[in-house]
């Protein structure tokens, strides 16, 4: 039974006492939120983060194309070098090291993999610099931060954030028969205002109900016309980085029907069609089938959704009983099923089963390019570049549907070799003992696997740590949990 522990969460370590009863080890995990376990010297909001990309967007949209209009190679350095200011590149590795800190250092691992799951349901995808400033703190804010509330809750909050609305571009969700819509400039200027459907119908097909509903396009679009006016206000100082506020001379005027439900006009609509939608049978069987699929297998099984269902039903979608089902059923089919970990999730399995202290520090050099004051020194500090390579960047999302829960999607010849390239790196770049302590294997290997001399002896031929370690982490026994 020991995979189960890398099945909900990243494994044991080395010198990590085996728990007792892991079924309870692991729910009492998701009860309630903890403080984030960060060591650095700040945690930045989704506001102060805000600042930033302000910062980039102004000076880039105005300032320097006005400066370089004609000097295209003169703009691409001097955005460069705004980048490098506001700390583009940085805050990816700063807010990759907050969210590992989690799976690696916390004492709730299994509430840090549950919220890897959700960050990735409620995708945000590279677009408009968000990657860089915003994603990993609406991670934080309107997802880790109501793993305790209710799952409408967490779909509301997230639903109306600045990084969401500006993701699937609801600023730009304007009722064609609103006051706004009549404005004299607009048909002077030939803009006239018109819906745009991209959050209504990813807040169904994506993070609520799925098309297992049978909504239609009619669904969605008076759906996007209940969502109209939800946007920042747009100013010359900040452009769209404003605070998101419902805007009612945007608002589509009328009553809409979504789902044979008819809704009046106003700010309070959304919050009430947020609620069907998440109370909508197809959504808890939805969202059931997306856990059990993270946690034990690619294809689950009516059997296996049913208990999360329940509990659903029964908690009115609060979060932590739909958490504590599905990792009840996960314990039950564990020696049933074995799920290809993620490129992410086999990461930090990595680190984590080899005991690294996962730290080292960056040259003061480095920090002053960023003008950014001493964050991370001495701390955990991930390489983003490495989950590019393999796939799987949190922050980096090509489309809104998120990476692939499929193991298929993982499997590929190359992305394995790469596995095998990182093992390596990560032996040699990490404070770990396995490269002081010749049995640090068999402590990995005996804590981790109820086949222990099996592993054993495949590694018994390895001619080095190094290789060992390359070999343990990407043994089937390792990838599949």
């Amino acid at each position: 039974m020991k995979n189960f522990f890398r099945k909900v969460a990243f494994g044991l370590k080395p010198e990590e006492k085996t728990p007792s009863d892991p079924l309870t080890w692991a729910q009492k995990q998701v009860e309630t939120i903890p403080e984030l376990n960060w060591k650095g010297k700040h945690i930045y909001s989704e506001k102060e983060m805000r600042k930033y990309w302000i910062t980039q967007r102004v000076e880039e949209n105005t300032t320097l194309r006005k400066k370089y209009k004609n000097d295209p190679k003169g703009l691409e350095i001097a955005e460069r070098q705004l980048e490098n200011d506001t700390g583009g590149k940085f805050w990816k590795n700063y807010e990759l090291s907050i969210r590992h800190a989690e799976g690696v250092r916390s004492n709730h691992p299994v509430l840090a993999k549950l919220w890897y799951f959700w960050g990735n349901h409620f995708t945000i995808s590279k677009t408009q610099r968000l990657h860089q400033y915003s994603t990993a703190a609406y991670q934080r804010e309107f997802l880790r931060d109501n793993m305790d509330k209710t799952f409408e809750t967490m779909v509301y909050e997230g639903t109306i954030a600045w990084p969401m609305i500006m993701h699937l571009d609801n600023k730009d969700n304007i009722g064609p028969k609103s006051e706004s819509a009549r404005q004299e400039w607009r048909r002077k200027e030939k803009r006239p205002a018109t819906l745009n459907e991209n959050h209504a119908r990813e807040l169904m097909e994506l993070h609520t109900i799925s098309p297992e509903a049978g909504y239609t396009q009619e669904d969605v679009q008076e759906l996007a016309k209940i969502m109209t006016g939800w946007r920042p206000k747009w100013t010359k100082k900040s452009d769209q980085g404003t605070d998101v506020r419902f805007m009612s001379e945007r608002h589509e005027p009328g009553k809409k029907n979504v789902l044979g439900k008819t809704y009046k006009r106003g700010r309070k609509s959304l919050k009430i069609v947020i609620k069907d939608l998440v109370n909508h049978p197809s959504c808890r069987e939805f969202i059931a089938t997306k856990l059990c699929r993270y946690l034990i297998t690619d294809h689950p099984t009516k059997q296996m959704i049913a208990p999360i269902i329940k509990a659903w039903e029964q908690s009115d979608g609060h979060l932590p009983e739909v958490h504590k089902a599905a990792i009840k059923v996960t314990f039950e089919y564990n020696d049933k099923y074995k799920k290809f970990q993620n490129p992410e999730n086999w990461w930090l399995q990595t680190i984590n089963m080899s005991g690294a202290t996962y730290a080292y520090p960056i040259p003061e050099k480095r920090m002053d390019t960023y003008k950014l004051g001493n964050i991370l020194r001495e701390d955990l500090r991930e390489p983003d570049w490495m989950l590019e390579d393999l796939g799987y960047h949190p922050y980096l999302a090509q489309q809104p549907n998120g990476y692939s829960d499929f193991s298929s999607d993982w499997m590929s010849t190359e992305l394995i070799i790469r596995r095998l390239l990182y093992a390596k790196k990560a032996f040699h770049r990490y404070n770990s003992e396995d490269q002081v302590d010749q049995y640090i294997h068999e402590k990995i290997i005996h804590n981790n696997f109820d086949n222990p001399d099996k592993i054993l002896k495949i590694l018994s031929k390895a001619k080095s740590n190094e290789e060992k370690h390359m070999i343990l982490f990407n043994l089937p026994e390792v990838l599949r949990a």
